[in-house]
């Protein structure tokens, strides 16, 4: 009986793990998070500082205002000032004034343009996109250009001296900015929602107003705050068609306010406590719609052109 030669098996050498990769060096990482936080305190100290500096004056009393060296907390706090500037400019007439138009103009601005905006984007018509380029090109021409021309017109047909021209203009197309940011929200939503809501027989008045709107919601937010922070800080436009004083907003009130001290040293600490007053609508304004505003700006870079 003849045996088959048996083939001896090479035993199996278990392959060699490659060494691990050096861990990076934490002290670059350490030194790019130090100076990130670094560069943003300073600039939140570059905001911050002249509004607690503008608060210290508003605290204080005339003759320390001038103190040397300047002193950051009152030595004694001052809180009649709060009561005495507003009082110098009658400030409740004035905020009233200023309420009326921005609350007409923010209603007009934010309205029209987001009718402007559905029309630019949903609506097909022969030269939309001609309209669209033409309210994209009045974007790079400043406001100063049609002063003269306007105020002509005005002074022409009576609104001189009236809040009308602070007022119509915004129910007349509003903000160039506006229409384009309507129109880019609009683009961004899809077209089987608008062929959806006409198969349930709904038509264009009732889309744009109970599916549209809310839909946009963040978009004609963030518009309402722009167009409530430009019509409430405004100052050239109310100094150059309003020259009665009781119609004046806010914005030249606060310019009056230092001018009635012509020939002497302002008071600064009745001006500085007047105007954390003004301040205070636009900021709450902003605080308290903050989530919706940075949701509208963030999603313009989202939106597709059609």
């Amino acid at each position: 009986m003849t045996t088959l030669p048996t083939e001896t098996v090479a035993p199996v050498v278990p392959a060699t793990e490659p060494p691990p990769a050096p861990r990076p060096a934490k002290k670059p990482r350490l030194v790019g998070t130090t100076a990130w936080y670094v560069t943003a305190l300073f600039v939140c100290a570059v905001m911050v500082v002249p509004l607690l500096w503008m608060i210290t004056i508003g605290l204080k009393s005339r003759t320390a205002v001038f103190d040397i060296p300047p002193k950051l907390l009152p030595t004694e706090w001052t809180w009649s000032n709060f009561v005495n500037g507003p009082e110098a400019i009658h400030f409740p007439r004035l905020l009233l004034n200023s309420t009326i138009i921005t609350a007409l103009s923010v209603v007009g601005g934010v309205m029209t343009a987001m009718m402007a905006g559905y029309a630019l984007a949903r609506l097909r018509f022969p030269g939309r996109k001609v309209w669209f380029y033409l309210f994209v090109g009045s974007m790079l021409l400043p406001g100063v250009v049609g002063l003269i021309p306007l105020f002509q017109l005005y002074k022409s047909i009576g609104w001189y001296d009236t809040w009308l021209p602070l007022i119509v203009p915004a129910f007349l197309g509003g903000n160039p900015l506006f229409i384009f940011l309507a129109r880019q929200y609009f683009l961004a939503i899809p077209y089987s929602i608008d062929e959806a809501a006409k198969i349930d027989g709904a038509g264009h008045f009732r889309i744009f107003t109970q599916v549209m709107l809310p839909l946009t919601r963040p978009a004609w937010i963030t518009m309402s705050i722009l167009a409530f922070q430009a019509s409430w800080n405004d100052f050239l436009n109310p100094l150059v068609y309003l020259y009665s004083s009781e119609k004046w907003p806010l914005s030249v009130g606060m310019a009056s306010f230092i001018s009635a001290f012509a020939g002497q040293t302002p008071d600064w600490s009745y001006y500085m406590a007047t105007n954390l007053l003004y301040m205070l609508p636009p900021l709450i304004v902003f605080f308290a719609a903050q989530r919706y505003f940075i949701q509208g700006l963030g999603a313009l870079g989202s939106t597709n052109q059609k």
